[in-house]
């Protein structure tokens, strides 16, 4: 962790992995940015770093980790810094890794080379014909590597012994290491290395399908390769033997970045020293860096589509389509529990019931030897609709002399609602607050476009001429409630009224033209609260409202 001390010499440094990075590259320093320690390290996709001969003792790190694309510049990330122990004790003893402890026919130009001793900074090494023998080379400091590659080649059919002795600033191992043999064959030659040649090292955007080709090596009867996603995991191939310079491999995963090491052989052995070379895939269907035009390119195509589409109840079956610019397309009807239906295979699709649907249009594009379908989908929901039944218009009270509307409308759609004109505009509550008196046409439109629905509303009945309070106390003073028909007419334009408590309960009928009510229901008094009328006009319109009964 960024902070940590006495982080042990031998560790492992490990960080979280980020979506769409192609590959890492790792550097230690010491200060932040640094390089002296590892410079720029490229560990593919691979999100763990082991430094090959340890980490330097009792000194703050500086790690930074590089994000590599190549479809744009790379991001350095700080991951912060940490200090190493201090080391006061010498390591334990070596172990021999090539050739392995006791093999026999090794070739007499091998490379001696051992495992990483933790908490080692240097190793001494001595080659000799015999147990402790120093014959062939006297122990010898070869500093902090882990492989030696003796001068001379080593005698032919000859046991070799080999003792190596890690040390470090506290002082030689303390332990009697143990010596390691093999025995050397009769002469022979070792093959060369091979060059990569197709993808050429560095290689981007490389088909998912690539063929692998290297150069032909005089004197290989084969050639050992591995291939993985990182410098150390051979996940796509380890270590296989091909007779010929190239293969096929199938299906790469897209933007990565693979790791691949061939090796020859022959009957002397394995080639010595061959580099790890490296390429990256494509982005699959992209967007990836087009290296000629300079340019990202998806080769998906761009679809443009709704969330939602409707039909009438009259134009079963509904047609749509696509006008999107693509190779094919596909329709598919998507079950409650996720299993699809094909329906189409052409842009335009016939629909015939509700439900969930998928829109899919693809392009194809040749790899080597298959083909590769870049497809864009939107799923969308297919709903019914129709034109509204208005069933009703009422008016209530607005403010300052207005009215406010209420249009009661019914059907299966969506409905939007305006005053007066067609083309709007329109709202989506089918209450008009604020309107002044007059007569009005509505209008009701689906929003699906199954068409609009229209009623006339003449407003002839206005809340003025009803009360807004009484009191029927048998004072003689506003005992009664009853509609007052304005002083500029003198029109009794309401035809009856009927009078309700607060919760809907019918109480009273009243005549216009009649005295009114006295505030009672069966001859029993009601409580002072707020009451409520409806009105009816000499047109069949309505206004209701409400009064408050005082005692």
């Amino acid at each position: 962790m960024d902070g940590d001390t006495d982080v042990l010499v031998e560790s492992t440094l490990s960080w979280n992995a980020v979506d769409g990075v192609t590959g890492y590259q790792i550097s230690i320093g010491n200060a932040a940015g640094g390089t002296e320690w590892a410079d720029h390290i490229a560990v593919g996709s691979a999100t763990s770093f082991t430094p090959p001969t340890g980490l330097p003792e009792n000194r703050v790190l500086h790690i930074t980790i590089t994000l590599f694309f190549f479809d744009r510049p790379d991001i350095e990330c700080p991951a912060g810094s940490f200090r190493t122990e201090d080391v006061i004790i010498p390591p334990s003893c070596g172990v021999i890794r090539t050739p392995i402890d006791e093999a026999t026919n090794v070739n007499s130009a091998t490379n001696i080379i051992w495992n990483y001793i933790p908490k080692a900074t240097g190793y001494r090494i001595a080659i000799g014909t015999s147990m402790g023998g120093e014959e062939l080379l006297t122990l010898t400091d070869v500093g902090n590597l882990l492989s030696y590659l003796p001068a001379a080649e080593l005698p032919l059919e000859t046991e070799i012994f080999v003792r190596i002795i890690p040390y470090n600033e506290n002082g030689v191992t303390t332990e009697i290491c143990p010596e390691f043999s093999f025995t050397t064959g009769e002469l022979a030659v070792l093959p060369g290395c091979a060059n990569l040649i197709t993808p050429a090292n560095g290689a981007i955007n490389v088909p998912l399908t690539p063929l692998i080709e290297w150069t032909a090596v005089p004197g290989a009867t084969g050639y050992l390769v591995s291939i993985g996603s990182s410098i150390n995991n051979n996940d796509v191939i380890d270590s296989a033997t091909f007779t010929n310079n190239s293969t096929f491999v199938i299906d790469f995963d897209p933007n990565r970045t693979f790791f691949i090491t061939i090796i020859p052989f022959n009957d002397a052995g394995l080639a010595i020293g061959c580099e790890q070379r490296s390429f990256s895939t494509i982005l699959g269907c992209g967007p990836f860096f087009d290296d000629v035009t300079g340019e990202l390119v998806n080769l998906a195509p761009e679809i443009d589509f709704p969330d939602t589409v409707s039909f009438c109840q009259n134009q079963i079956p509904y047609t749509i389509g696509t006008t999107d610019t693509a190779e094919g397309f596909r329709w598919y009807k998507v079950a409650d529990n996720g299993a699809e239906v094909l329906l189409s295979s052409t842009s335009e699709v016939s629909l015939t019931e509700t439900g969930n649907y998928r829109y899919e249009a693809f392009n194809t594009i040749s790899q080597a030897t298959n083909v590769i379908e870049c497809a864009s989908a939107k799923e969308f929901n297919v709903v019914a609709s129709e034109i509204a039944t208005i069933n009703g218009v009422s008016a209530g009270p607005g403010q300052n002399g207005t009215i406010a509307i209420t249009v009661q409308a019914s059907g299966i759609g969506s409905y939007e609602y305006a005053l007066d004109t067609m083309d709007g505009p329109y709202q989506d509550g089918n209450v008009f607050t604020n309107v002044p008196l007059g007569s009005y046409t509505i209008y009701v439109r689906d929003k699906n476009g199954c068409g609009i629905a229209e009623t006339s509303f003449d407003q002839d009945l206005t809340v003025d001429g009803f009360p807004t309070f009484f009191t029927p106390n048998g004072d003689g003073v506003n005992d009664f409630w009853q509609f007052v028909p304005p002083l500029a007419t003198g029109e009794v334009n309401v035809r009856s009224i009927f009078i309700f408590d607060r919760y809907g309960t019918f109480i009273a009928q009243l005549d216009p033209l009649a005295r009114g009510w006295d505030g009672s229901s069966n001859g029993n008094p009601l409580p002072s609260a707020d009451y409520w009328f409806k009105a009816i006009g000499l047109k069949n319109e309505e206004i209701k409202g409400h009064f408050c009964l005082k005692r």
